[in-house]
């Protein structure tokens, strides 16, 4: 078996790059103050199955017909997102906490008619329970867990074969792999590759929950925004009960469309 070493870097916390040496303005987004020293695992990771999977040919990708989105169910959510949720697609839904992300996220799940592995790294599941009551869930297709290790997620997928993950929220996440604590920026980055993984090559819908910091952007490397194909903002002010959705990043439709909510 290989054995795993530990080795140092500087990681950014604006953009997610990793350096040798420490630097006091980083090299690729010139922000000053912004690298932290991580000890890394660098164990090599095991191939799927033990092989290597063989490129496929675009003809017969083709033949298979063209993948359509999946409506939600909920106009506005839909009009956003450019159409329904797509197929090993990864979205990342941020917000200020107690704005309604995790309501969101339980209320697409019907209209979508998946399977679903809900992971709350946050609440327990009776309290997650409570709250699809509350919502008049059907529950009968949504599996919950309140794992927070990534590798223990990746198996708990395996068995219960999900079409649709959700991972609330991706600060509270951490990987074996990365010796810091759960939400560190390595910890946000290795955690948010491991995911997107699982998505391309499952063809698994993942929806990733994060929060936002003070500045409004979300908590984390940028890195995390640019390797998921959209990226949604639910703002709002909790002393009145109307919500915004809007797209920042979507490769699969405009981001000029914003959905209105009001909750109830």
């Amino acid at each position: 078996m290989p054995q795993s070493k530990v080795k140092t870097v500087f990681l950014c916390s604006s953009c997610g790059d990793q350096f040798a040496k420490w630097n006091g303005q980083c090299p690729s987004c010139d922000e000053w103050g912004t690298l932290s020293e991580y000890k890394v695992n660098t164990k090599s990771r095991s191939k799927s199955n033990g092989q290597t999977k063989s490129p496929s040919n675009l003809v017969d990708v083709l033949k298979d017909g063209v993948v359509k989105s999946q409506k939600t169910g909920i106009r506005e959510v839909d009009r956003v997102l450019g159409g329904g949720v797509l197929p090993g697609s990864m979205i990342l839904l941020g917000g200020s906490p107690g704005i309604g992300k995790s309501t969101l996220a339980l209320q697409i799940i019907p209209g979508l008619k998946y399977s679903v592995l809900y992971v709350s790294a946050e609440e327990s599941e009776e309290q997650l329970a409570l709250r699809a009551k509350r919502l008049n869930l059907p529950t009968k297709n949504i599996k919950l867990s309140t794992e927070n290790n990534i590798e223990v997620i990746v198996d708990q997928l395996t068995l219960t074969n999900p079409k649709l993950l959700i991972i609330d929220s991706i600060q509270n996440i951490y990987s074996d792999n990365v010796g810091s604590v759960a939400g560190s920026p390595s910890q946000i980055r290795e955690c948010g590759q491991q995911l997107l993984a699982i998505a391309k090559q499952n063809k698994v819908s993942v929806i990733v929950i994060g929060h936002v910091t003070k500045e409004g952007i979300i908590a984390g490397p940028r890195m995390l925004e640019h390797m998921v194909d959209t990226v949604l903002y639910l703002e709002g002010d909790s002393r009145f009960d109307h919500r915004i959705l809007r797209s920042i990043k979507n490769r699969f439709g405009t981001t000029n469309e914003v959905g209105i909510f009001q909750m109830n």
